[in-house]
């Protein structure tokens, strides 16, 4: 670790826990895709550290402000040491937590129910007090009156607009096809707008060694907690367990089913936009689907 930056997390850390902190070793661990995390062992204890340039430094505390987000309304997630950067490097210190050896099994139930939990704190409107990032990705969240209009404008608009810079063309048409034909597929759904974790696939959750079901790595703002929903079917890893707790805390909208593909159609277009080729034929055929049930 450079000596400046481990100067500047011992001084984060020692005005967090109002005592001198000393850094005494760190070693890299998993845990990130976009940033280098790292053990950090400390005379306070061990912490968690995620590490990338100094142009990230918005990133780590739009993290820290949706991980207190979380924490308000009950959800286990890592409490924030420190934010902190300099001409080179920006980071973010976590509590260390322990993950069990298979960290969902036992905790679905659980987990479930805390998301549940979570969705039935609401806002004021749809959005949130700041921008934010879904993976490397700005995410906007300025205020909209209506959730139509904010899934357009705040969601699919500006990712399709940033497939298009990104040279995929042929989902330009089709795109604002789609973007006109929104009034039909949502119709009249204007759920009361709940606090979302807004990233919730199976790699942002995990639990602890008694099963606590823990959430982390946010991109939180107000909306339909249907797009929460939505994404962990998307990419897989939460069973039947899950949908159980959540319902024992609040039902699922039985036209849930026919919102989803909407919904996910955003975090697959951000996958394109970030890793490339490999999402275009799911992004295209959930465009296909989308259009031809209008028309249906």
């Amino acid at each position: 670790m450079d000596r400046s930056l481990r100067l500047g997390i011992e001084a984060q850390l020692t005005k967090t826990v109002e005592r001198p902190i000393r850094v005494i070793d760190f070693h890299q661990v998993g845990g990130g895709c976009i940033h280098r995390c790292f053990r950090i062992e400390t005379d306070g204890g061990a912490f968690f550290l995620k590490l990338n340039a100094a142009q990230f430094a918005d990133h780590f505390d739009a993290e820290a402000d949706g991980l207190l987000a979380l924490q308000k309304c009950g959800v286990r997630a890592p409490r924030v040491q420190c934010t902190g950067s300099d001409q080179d490097a920006a980071y973010i210190v976590l509590e260390f937590l322990n993950f069990g050896d298979l960290p969902l099994r036992g905790s679905m139930h659980a987990l479930g129910a805390s998301v549940a939990r979570m969705h039935a704190h609401t806002g004021a409107g749809y959005g949130w007090s700041r921008d934010n990032y879904i993976g490397a990705t700005p995410q906007h969240n300025a205020a909209c009156a209506t959730w139509l209009e904010f899934w357009r404008e705040r969601r699919l608009a500006p990712q399709l607009a940033f497939a298009r810079r990104n040279g995929h063309p042929t989902l330009a048409e089709p795109g604002l096809q789609l973007l006109d034909a929104l009034p039909k597929l949502l119709g009249n759904h204007q759920p009361l707008p709940s606090l979302l974790h807004g990233d919730l696939w199976s790699g942002n959750a995990s639990a602890l060694v008694d099963n606590t079901p823990v959430l982390f790595d946010p991109a939180v703002y107000y909306g339909d907690p249907e797009t929460d929903l939505a994404m962990t079917e998307l990419f897989g890893g939460f069973t039947p367990d899950f949908y159980a707790g959540y319902r024992s805390i609040r039902p699922i909208d039985p036209d849930y089913a026919q919102r989803k593909t909407l919904y996910n159609l955003y975090h697959l277009l951000n996958h394109l936009n970030l890793f490339g080729d490999a999402y275009l034929p799911q992004c295209t055929h959930s465009i296909s689907e989308l259009l031809a049930a209008v028309k249906s």
